[in-house]
């Protein structure tokens, strides 16, 4: 009588547990699709009681993108635009990354580039575009010039700021197992810093895009921001609105694209 009463065991995998996060997911997005639908619902029915000189609607938007995808010109400023964005980011996160790395370990380093970084950093560094025109021209050098310059710092600051956070006992358990310095920064530095470095690489993605942005709009000669400049310019609204959307879905694209690579190298930050 008494061994009946023993309940089995429950599988901490069963689908009730599992399939919680499933729920919690799919409740997200019914929610976040349904505020898009509103809100595009009521961009449509308010934007055609606007004068379209001021405001445009989403018909009129992507009546608009149709055309300028037909005659390839959206397509020829967007491939100049990711082309910028992305080689400029690359480089800018690269550069953040190892000079972080150097800065955060090394006083010697931070102390002889603190003012540097500082004043840079305080600097609008929009104000220098004309200046950089000067040097690297009108083409893609300058572009690329700005968006590094102004994603390199988001990224450097975090990484710098996540090995000074490291705990110094990690390090020391390190020195006394014998380490050297190049398996303190792989096995120890490097990964207690990933969840700080995926964090300047998303606060960097929009920086670059609006380096880019604004280099194209003193430039003027391809890319997106070019194509708001003209459009607006000839007081297109519909036409205007489209590059800046594009701008707007790449920044959601390009930060979630980082987020799952963070989840990829740093799983125990999925659920932050």
């Amino acid at each position: 009588m008494r061994a009946s009463t023993i309940s089995e065991p429950q599988d901490e995998t069963s689908p009730q547990t599992t399939s919680a996060p499933v729920r919690a997911r799919n409740k997200a997005w019914i929610i976040r699709l349904v505020s898009i639908i509103v809100v595009l619902i009521a961009w449509e029915v308010g934007g055609r009681r606007i004068n379209p000189l001021f405001m445009s609607y989403p018909s009129a938007i992507l009546h608009a993108a149709g055309g300028m995808i037909g005659s390839g010109e959206l397509i020829v400023a967007l491939g100049s635009s990711l082309r910028t964005l992305l080689v400029g980011f690359t480089t800018a996160s690269l550069i953040g990354i190892v000079a972080g790395l150097l800065i955060g370990r090394y006083r010697a380093v931070d102390a002889a580039t603190d003012w540097l970084i500082n004043a840079l950093y305080a600097t609008p560094l929009i104000a220098i575009i004309p200046l950089v025109i000067l040097w690297f021209g009108l083409g893609d050098a300058a572009k690329l010039f700005i968006v590094t310059i102004l994603a390199v710092f988001p990224v450097l600051i975090n990484t710098a700021s996540g090995v000074r956070n490291i705990p110094q006992s990690l390090i020391d358990v390190g020195t006394a197992f014998a380490a050297n310095e190049r398996q303190v920064f792989m096995k120890i530095i490097i990964p207690a810093v990933v969840p700080f470095i995926m964090t300047g690489l998303r606060l960097g993605i929009g920086r670059a895009i609006i380096g880019m942005v604004a280099a194209e709009f003193f430039t003027a000669i391809t890319g997106l921001g070019a194509l708001i400049v003209k459009y607006g310019n000839q007081y297109d609204t519909a036409s205007m609105f489209v590059p800046i959307l594009i701008l707007m879905l790449l920044g959601v694209t390009l930060t979630s694209i980082v987020r799952k690579i963070e989840e990829m190298f740093a799983p125990w930050r999925a659920n932050d």
